[in-house]
């Protein structure tokens, strides 16, 4: 009887390790036939939003609802495109878990080991690399010949195999690429190592049908692309981005990468939101496939993103928007009543956007307060940060008799700690009798208390023009909007604004029942994004 030790010694290392790739392709193919994973990139491809730059914290607190929300992979950031981008990703690798923590590098060495040492601490780690592999793009981007993209991919991926839990390969501009070209790297990039396979619609030029057979052709004749899933990341520039990877989806993708609320370059991503609620309201038109995302908690991430970045949710969007489940017409209100699945396919509740109630008082306890920002989703904070936002939340609530949900929302979310060069001390402004207002205000600034003056078009031209003089920096302001984010006749006053300096555009918001003061705490957040790039791109100088 041959004994468990001697079928052990016989059981080499080659076979074991054929074992394991046998049960890896076995489990890559289960994926590929029960469930869809989902990307989110909001904090990379989502940031190059013209106007939107988000500091380290505001991406911390992005991620976790995006955890909360059960988002497989968060694409923190691009490393190697700034200092700030690779302080970013090293933090999120670093204290944010429960999903995999993805870095963005181009084909190249350098890329690739800012990526590797950005993510060292991650929970589980992925590198994203991506080279053009169109037409296009290769002779006029890369100059570039076919054999020599190949063979960077080769190397590239020679160099970062063994570095990361996980490589995704992206082929920049792919849906534009020669197919039969297309399948050739994404087999070298397999080959290398890659076991998730990114097609990319980078453009937004495609239509549903003609993507569904691309990734048809992809899946059925790219060398070893059992061992692989296949993604997309499709943008809207033609309004048919979920079009698009709701059809890559039927043809056998198996990773959606989009943002919250769809932005990003341009006319934006695929929204999350959307593809998700598609899968799962017409879960018999694509075959009961898996997705595990907690739609529940849609609204909050939505509202989450909006503040945070400054792009406002249009009211008609799909699911996040104000009117997604309103019913004007008679018609509809009456069916409505007799049976909501007349006008509804899915719930306010399904995408938690149930109406709000009163919350917390003035008279409300801190651990009430602390209990309640819990329930929001703000779970990681410091005593000293709960502590803080409390005696905020108390102010808030002596000048608004009713406090809701969104005002804790936007009270936390005008709190978060991040680096400021400038801050509002004490400000000050009146009417004059033939329409001018004068405004004085003090500020914190790099050399200690400093204060100015101006005279302008009412308060708040004059109060910004206040603070221009003693910031003393050629900042001029592009964009400037006002608007009230939570209910009743005290609401809170949110102010976003866009201004503009050595050629580059800077978010700021500022939130207050008093709409001159969140004006002006806009702009001074706007002006300390100025002076945070400033120091930035003086370390990276140095």
């Amino acid at each position: 009887m041959v004994s468990t030790l001697a079928i052990l010694q016989t059981f080499t290392m080659d076979r074991y390790n054929k074992v394991l790739r046998f049960m890896r392709i076995e489990k890559v193919a289960i994926m590929e036939q029960n469930r869809v994973y989902f990307f989110d990139t909001t904090l990379r491809d989502g940031e190059q939003t013209p106007g939107v730059s988000l500091q380290t914290p505001e991406k911390i607190e992005i991620a976790k609802g995006l955890v909360r929300l059960g988002i497989d992979v968060i694409e923190a950031g691009f490393p190697a495109a700034s200092p700030g981008d690779f302080d970013a990703v090293q933090t999120i690798a670093r204290e944010v878990k429960g999903a995999t923590i993805c870095a963005l590098a181009r084909a190249n060495e350098k890329d690739v080991q800012k990526a590797i040492d950005a993510l060292k601490d991650a929970e589980r780690s992925r590198l994203h690399v991506f080279i053009a592999i169109s037409e296009l793009h290769m002779e006029y981007k890369l100059k570039m010949t076919r054999q020599e993209v190949l063979d960077k991919v080769k190397s590239v991926l020679a160099y970062a195999k063994g570095k990361v839990d996980e490589i995704e390969f992206s082929g920049e501009d792919a849906a534009r690429s020669d197919l039969d070209f297309a399948c050739q790297v994404f087999g070298v990039a397999i080959a290398g190592g890659a076991t998730i396979i990114n097609v990319p619609d980078t453009v937004g030029y495609m239509n549903p049908n003609e993507f569904g057979d691309k990734i048809r052709y992809i899946k059925e004749h790219t060398p070893g692309i059992e061992n692989a899933i296949i993604s997309v990341h499709c943008h809207d520039d033609l309004g048919l981005a979920n079009a698009n990877t709701l059809a890559a989806i039927k043809a056998g993708a198996r990773q959606v990468e989009g943002t919250i609320n769809g932005l990003g370059e341009r006319a934006g991503n695929v929204a999350i939101e959307e593809v998700v609620m598609a899968l799962k309201t017409r879960h018999d038109y694509f075959d009961d496939l898996q997705v595990n995302i907690d739609t529940k908690q849609f609204t909050k991430v939505s509202k989450l993103v909006s503040r945070l970045t400054g792009v406002v949710v249009p009211p008609n969007k799909p699911i996040v928007g104000s009117n997604a489940f309103a019913h004007e017409s008679g018609i509809h209100q009456h069916g409505m009543m007799s049976n909501p699945e007349t006008y509804e396919i899915m719930t306010p509740e399904s995408v938690g956007a149930e109406k709000t109630d009163l919350v917390l008082g003035k008279h409300s306890g801190r651990h009430a307060f602390a209990d309640h920002l819990a329930k929001l989703g703000f779970q990681s904070f410091t005593e000293e940060k709960i502590n803080d936002l409390f005696a905020k939340f108390k102010e808030l609530a002596d000048r608004k008799k009713q406090v809701y949900d969104d005002d804790i929302v936007a009270l936390v979310v005008d709190n978060l700690h991040h680096k400021k060069a400038f801050e509002l001390v004490a400000q000050y402004y009146k009417l004059g009798e033939k329409g001018y207002a004068y405004a004085d205000v003090r500020l914190m600034t790099p050399e200690g208390e400093k204060a100015d003056a101006a005279v302008g078009d009412g308060p708040v031209d004059a109060s910004l023009k206040a603070v221009e003089r003693v910031v003393g920096l050629p900042i001029s302001l592009k964009d400037y909007q006002i608007r009230a984010i939570t209910a009743g006749k005290d609401a809170l006053g949110e102010a976003t604004l866009k201004v503009e300096y050595n050629g580059r555009l800077y978010h700021g918001r500022g939130i207050s029942t008093d709409i001159v003061k969140s004006s002006v705490n806009a702009y001074i957040n706007a002006v300390n994004s100025v002076f945070l790039a400033m120091e930035l791109e003086q370390q990276e100088e140095e």
